[in-house]
């Protein structure tokens, strides 16, 4: 009978209920907590249900949800808390699930990249390959490249794979392109040819745009309104391109920004080119770009002329340089606009260290010397950050102590790393594509496993780690384990037959 009360005591005056609600949403959880304990109304009104579902909604948790999916917004917000709180603790603490992503027939691993847990990966085979780390039970399929009528022979090379999450994309050492929808299924759906080796790929975020480069000549494609592809975009470039991206969320046509040694354009349809930063003698060593910002490593003239390596900050709108960040005396090798916080950028050097950076200063928050060898790829999120280096190392890092907190160790370098809250993908990928003893009388098979590069998958979420999710013969019924294995779930079996 409370609950259907007009008016809410506060003091010395009688309000409405809803604008005593008004006022009782500015206070927080503790403060809500707090008033319960005045009487029973107060109770009533601080447990409201519109009160809870707007505190939930700006912790960023069940976003997606309406007010009427839960009965208890309070109890809602507490079990995400819970789970957030339990999920860090497995992240510092190493405790999850590692799987290896192989594929024996393959040959050696040249490239490897992944969307939202879906996992796409090109071999020296010619062969490319997907898994789903989502759901284990799943068999993703061989993604096979269009067939001429004189494909007798081997297929080239893989030299970079995309993924989005709807289309996959492969270029091979002949300078073929091949598009599939994750869709449809094993057929492309677009493939077209470059005269020359391809040395840059990149696929749009979202939606459905593929760029490349090859030789002078960069290359957008993508689908009209009626789901034919065409090339919305062709451009000469002086020199050749090193890295290739296209900017998200772009409404219109699609906009690549593209580092050819020294110069750095802005491709978009009507324009010819335009060139957003052009140094002499100062190649660029990495790029990266966010909606509206592109970042990118250049290499000084050195101690001579008193120039450091610096990473530069340009606003694609306005081509400004807002920032030159770092002063390093080593290269510049990866840098993460894209996915890191907002107004944040993380780097990482020849000099093995990864840097840290407020965007709204100058100087680095934190330095981490963080390997034995040049750092090779970085991300990072409000709290942690992942690095991989040349020797073969992650390391997984506290940023607020700027402290490790646990590493692995493989014997190729570190290409590629992408992280969610609750899942790990690293992948080890060789340099040499040619190891030594594998001549061409060898069959697929006697590439010994040292030279293929590997992939793993970590899964730090308890809810992903329910026995359901994988098949049982595959997860260890352990706990805890000993020695090196730091907590992670021993995958042989028979531990639970």
């Amino acid at each position: 009978f409370q609950n259907e009360i007009n008016e809410v005591p506060f003091f010395d005056v009688q309000l409405p209920y809803e604008l005593a609600l008004k006022i009782f949403q500015y206070l927080g959880k503790a403060e809500l907590g707090r008033c319960a304990q005045v009487s029973r109304t107060w109770k009533i009104l601080a447990e409201d249900e519109v009160l809870w579902y707007r505190l939930c909604q700006q912790e960023g948790y069940l976003l997606d949800t309406s007010i009427s999916a839960h009965s208890c917004w309070k109890l809602a917000l507490k079990d995400c808390r819970a789970k957030e709180h339990t999920l860090r603790t497995n992240w510092k603490n190493r405790i999850g699930a590692v799987s290896q992503l192989q594929y024996e027939l393959g040959k050696v691993l040249c490239d490897v990249r992944s969307s939202d847990g879906v996992v796409i990966a090109g071999y020296t085979s010619g062969e490319v390959r997907l898994w789903d780390t989502r759901t284990w039970d799943y068999t993703a399929p061989i993604l096979e490249p269009m067939h001429g009528p004189g494909d007798a022979g081997p297929q080239p090379h893989v030299s970079f794979v995309r993924i989005n999450s709807s289309l996959a994309v492969a270029a091979y050492e002949d300078g073929t392109v091949s598009v599939w929808s994750l869709m449809t299924g094993r057929e492309p759906i677009h493939c077209y040819q470059h005269n020359q080796r391809i040395q840059a790929l990149a696929l749009g975020s979202e939606g459905a745009t593929v760029a490349t480069a090859s030789g002078f000549e960069v290359k957008v494609e993508s689908p009209d309104d009626k789901g034919f592809w065409q090339t919305t975009g062709t451009f000469e470039i002086q020199k050749l391109v090193n890295f290739l991206n296209l900017v998200p969320d772009v409404l219109g046509s699609p906009v690549a920004v593209a580092a050819a040694e020294d110069i750095v354009y802005v491709l978009k349809g009507e324009d010819p080119g335009k060139i957003l930063h052009s140094v002499y003698g100062q190649p660029v060593t990495c790029l990266d770009v966010s909606a509206h910002e592109a970042a990118f490593g250049v290499k000084g003239f050195g101690w001579l002329l008193n120039e450091p390596n610096q990473v530069l900050l340009y606003n694609l709108e306005t081509s400004q340089c807002l920032k030159k960040l770092g002063n390093s005396m080593g290269d510049f090798t990866c840098v993460n606009l894209q996915d890191s916080p907002p107004n944040m950028l993380v780097t990482g050097n020849k000099d093995r260290r990864v840097r840290v950076y407020d965007l709204r200063k100058s100087e680095s928050l934190c330095s981490l010397y963080a390997h034995r060898l040049g750092v090779s790829a970085v991300q990072m999120d409000d709290w942690k950050i992942v690095s991989g280096g040349e020797e073969g190392m992650v390391c997984v890092w506290d940023q607020r102590m700027g402290t490790k907190l646990w590493e692995t160790h493989a014997r190729h370098p570190v290409r590629y790393i992408w992280f969610n809250s609750h899942s790990l993908i690293t992948a080890n990928i060789p340099n040499e594509k040619t190891p030594r003893g594998s001549s061409i009388m060898d069959d697929d098979l006697t590439a010994h496993r040292k030279h293929r590069g590997i992939i793993y998958a970590y899964e730090f979420s308890v809810d992903q780690l329910a026995v359901e999710s994988v098949l049982p013969i595959c997860r260890s019924s352990y706990d805890e384990v000993t020695g090196y294995n730091y907590n992670i779930g021993l995958a042989v079996p028979y531990d639970n037959i």
